[in-house]
């Protein structure tokens, strides 16, 4: 017998009334009265406007698609600040006024006294000059469980929020919405101000893969407070299968077989996130995930800071102070050049030295600089690039690996993302995967031996790679999900008390129920998923509960869903483990005829009620469902840490 951790004494299991996983105003929320399918798909049909947005941890992007005409996506690539240039993505940069003051009133009753001082958000993405500060990547402070790379300190973060009065959240929300005033600004000027106005925009956000349930619940939070839609109406997909979507498409139907492994590294300026699919379908495209995603601090924005090492190194660091200070123009040139030409284009063969522009910088021999420029060896390159390609070359490798150990047979890495443009990235895989190594040896060498195919593994570098991820998000709006069954990324459960078992259980660790009058134990983990699993997103996992009530108790119960990221989960809560949300269920609907009235030896009176708790595992969130013999009742909702 097992018994609900909240309260082994007065509420038993919670077992699960079915969650149906509507997010609405930060919470998971479950209709008593079901869901309205002929509604959704009357909405389906409808005429809309497709908006995905790829927030990245450097720069952001944006795609539009009328669903009318499917085939005609737009990315935009003008942006506020932007002189003129276009570009496919913009900044993820966002800096604050100093503060103006603003009367705020004590009540609404009550006129306004004294001055408060409010921010206000004028700059962000390319409205900076060199030298003027601004809020980074402030993507990654969104994930408490991520680690942030060297080059981000959250004590200065921290410091440029307090001084404008702001939190990490309302700084991506003010991204955010800056991001949505100037799409629907474009939008309103490709399609017209009534066709805007009339017709139905539904927006589709992107989020790593290896995001907790928290911070993808924080990105929905924003994105609502940014105007994009209510938090029912808005959408999530994981950053790489959104590229998926996209790039799988784009392959010719005669480049595909079912059974085909595909990983799909998305390489941006921060992270590297992968997943990999299995191809289920041809006809329409369907794919599973055959790998659980994974992801590092890995981006190209490392490169740069190695970049900056160098120059440092190679010109001395009171030049290189004096230049950033007195001559930032210099070093912004020599920056950009070494991001669109040397991180994009850099080839150790048609490359043998490398001309950085840096004008105004005086010759110096020893230093190799001459008429403006820094010479730069290929040599010398590599040893910018080679700790940082490594490091990708290691997450993509334990993925294949990981379809190896299955007996799969990964048929093609898909490179996508900004650092998924890179030339030296893309050879540098396929040196790695397509080297194959030498037969094994024997003492009698056979034909057969020597003519054994090799596994080699194909490295494609599609177009639009830069807007793959934002591209897929489009489609994934339009057509909804290829995705039959994902991979849980954590093991899922909830704890629980249970009967005193000597052989299992410390003694220290029994307390005495008199509900249950017997000895109990509590903190043990029940584990409903485990890390890996595939899940279809139609067959929901069930968990069941039982809760037990003494009369006149409240009915509505909460209980946290607990995760682990480690490979063997533990059997009782300790350090290692994380509350996901804490599920609020509201029972007061469930007809008192499906409880069971009990008595304990002592004529102590309680009611027992066994439910369910359906979850899905969808491509960036959790759906949850509350049902008692099948039917749904009272509402659940997701509270998430």
């Amino acid at each position: 017998m097992t018994v609900n951790q909240a309260d082994s004494d007065a509420a038993g299991i919670q077992t699960s009334p079915k969650m149906s996983g509507t997010l609405v105003n930060g919470d998971a929320v479950v209709e008593s009265n079901g869901v309205n399918n002929e509604a959704e798909e009357v909405v389906a049909r409808e005429d809309r406007l497709i908006v995905g947005v790829d927030f990245g941890t450097t720069y952001s992007g944006v795609a539009a698609v009328y669903s009318a005409t499917p085939d005609d996506v737009d990315i935009i690539k003008s942006w506020p600040g932007g002189n003129g240039i276009t570009s496919d993505k913009v900044p993820t940069e966002i800096a604050y006024e100093s503060t103006s003051p603003a009367t705020t009133p004590t009540s609404p009753d009550v006129e306004d006294k004294g001055d408060v001082k409010k921010p206000n958000a004028t700059r962000w993405g390319f409205q900076f000059r060199p030298e003027e500060p601004r809020l980074r990547c402030i993507k990654l402070f969104l994930d408490r469980n991520q680690k942030l790379p060297h080059f981000v300190s959250p004590l200065e973060t921290a410091a440029q929020l307090r001084k404008c009065d702001r939190t990490v959240m309302d700084a991506v929300s003010d991204y955010l919405t800056k991001i949505y005033d100037h799409t629907m600004e474009t939008l309103t000027r490709r399609y017209g101000e009534s066709f805007v106005a009339t017709t139905k925009v539904e927006f589709v956000l992107t989020v790593p893969a290896v995001w907790s349930d928290a911070a993808k619940n924080a990105t929905l939070q924003a994105a609502e407070r940014a105007g994009m839609g209510s938090r029912h109406e808005l959408k999530l997909i994981s950053e790489p299968e959104a590229a998926a979507v996209y790039t799988l498409k784009t392959i010719q139907p005669s480049g595909l077989k079912i059974g085909d492994n595909f990983i799909v590294c998305d390489a941006g300026g921060g992270t590297v996130d992968l997943i990999a699919y299995k191809v289920t379908q041809l006809d329409p495209l369907r794919v599973e995930e055959s790998a659980v995603g994974t992801g590092g601090l890995c981006g190209s924005a490392f490169l740069n800071y190695r970049f900056e090492d160098h120059v440092k190194e190679r010109i001395g660091e009171a030049t290189y102070e004096h230049m950033r200070e007195k001559k930032p123009k210099t070093w912004m040139m020599g920056l950009r050049y070494f991001e669109e030409f040397v991180k994009r284009n850099f080839n150790e063969e048609e490359h043998s030295e490398v001309n950085v522009p840096f004008p105004g910088l005086a010759d110096n021999e020893e230093a190799g600089l001459d008429s403006g420029f820094l010479i730069m060896t290929a040599e010398q390159v590599k040893g910018i690039f080679e700790p940082v390609i490594r490091q990708v070359i290691e997450l993509v490798d334990g993925q294949v690996q990981t379809i190896k150990s299955r007996g799969g047979h990964v048929s093609g890495i898909v490179l996508v993302g900004g650092f998924g443009q890179s030339n030296y990235l893309y050879t540098r895989l396929k040196q790695h995967f397509n080297s194959a190594p030498p037969p094994p040896y024997t003492e009698q060498p056979s034909h057969e031996i020597a003519a054994a195919p090799q596994q080699n593994v194909e490295v494609l570098q599609p177009m639009n790679a830069w807007t793959a991820v934002v591209r897929g998000a489009v489609l994934r709006g339009v057509e909804g999900s290829l995705v039959e069954k994902r991979r849980s990324r954590w093991h899922y459960g909830t704890s629980y008390a249970t009967v005193f078992d000597e052989k299992k259980h410390p003694v220290e660790d029994r307390y005495w129920s008199p509900l249950w009058e017997r000895w109990m134990v509590s903190d043990r983990m029940q584990w409903h998923i485990s890390k890996g699993t595939p899940i279809s997103a139609d067959q929901p996992i069930s968990f069941h509960y039982t809760r037990n009530f003494r009369p006149g108790q409240s009915l509505i119960v909460e209980d946290d869903l607990i995760g682990c990221e480690l490979d063997e989960a533990p059997g009782a809560y300790g350090k290692s483990l994380a509350s996901v949300c804490t599920l609020t269920t509201d029972l007061n609907a469930v007809p008192k005829s499906l409880f069971t009235r009990l008595t304990t030896t002592k004529g102590i009176e309680f009611d027992n009620l066994d439910f369910e708790l359906h979850m899905r595992i969808e491509s960036a969130s959790l759906v949850f469902e509350l049902r008692v013999d099948g039917v749904k009742y009272g509402t659940v909702k997701a509270d998430f840490n």
